[in-house]
């Protein structure tokens, strides 16, 4: 990748995510990949849009604890039907459990984003929401979908970008539902001293 501008900091995301960093990149930005080690099931109990942007902080500010001097950017995505949160299924079990619950009716997806620069104490985070609404799925399509594994790590069992998501309407941040919602993150990094290389 181009070097940053010597005047400009580094950035870096602090998520494996694939989805994450190809976004970054069809955005046009520069950045290193630190995964954030922290224990994603260890906080109080709490709204779905509220853990969306405190696990983001977290990642954030653990990576920006190794790297004083550049901008990291942490997210996280939470899938809520009503007050329930789905996160990452643990097992095929549970991705089929979560799409016989999603399966024609509207959930909500929520990204929350994070940006911190600890050498100069910045920090700033949001949350983005979209609706989203799923057909009906019979047994066998929910089979045939977990036997294909494109579940893993997707929070609610499922991706809008997979070959059928099952999605019928979604209104809101595309790119909020695949796991960074770009417009949001734009305004957060250039706060932080890295202008988006793309304007929209």
């Amino acid at each position: 990748m181009p070097a940053a501008a010597s005047s400009q900091p580094r950035l870096i995301l602090a998520s494996a995510s694939p989805r994450r960093q190809q976004l970054l990149r069809d955005a046009g930005y520069a950045f290193l990949v630190k995964p954030a080690d922290i224990d994603e099931d260890d906080h109080a109990p709490m709204l779905p849009a509220d853990l969306a942007e405190f696990l983001a902080s977290q990642k954030a500010q653990a990576v920006a604890r190794l790297h004083p001097h550049d901008v990291v950017l942490g997210a996280d995505t939470v899938v809520a039907f009503g007050d329930e949160i789905l996160g990452k299924p643990r097992d095929s079990a549970d991705a089929r459990r979560m799409l016989r619950l999603l399966a024609g009716t509207t959930h909500v997806v929520i990204t929350g984003v994070a940006v911190v620069r600890a050498a100069t104490a910045f920090f700033t985070a949001a949350r983005v929401m979209s609706a989203v609404h799923m057909r009906d799925l019979t047994d066998a399509e929910v089979d045939r979908y977990v036997s294909t594994r494109q579940w893993e790590g997707k929070a609610g069992g499922y991706g809008i970008q997979d070959d059928d998501p099952f999605v019928t309407r979604m209104s809101g941040s595309h790119t909020n539902i695949v796991g960074l919602p770009l417009d949001e993150t734009r305004r957060l990094l250039a706060h932080a001293g890295i202008p988006a290389p793309n304007p929209p």
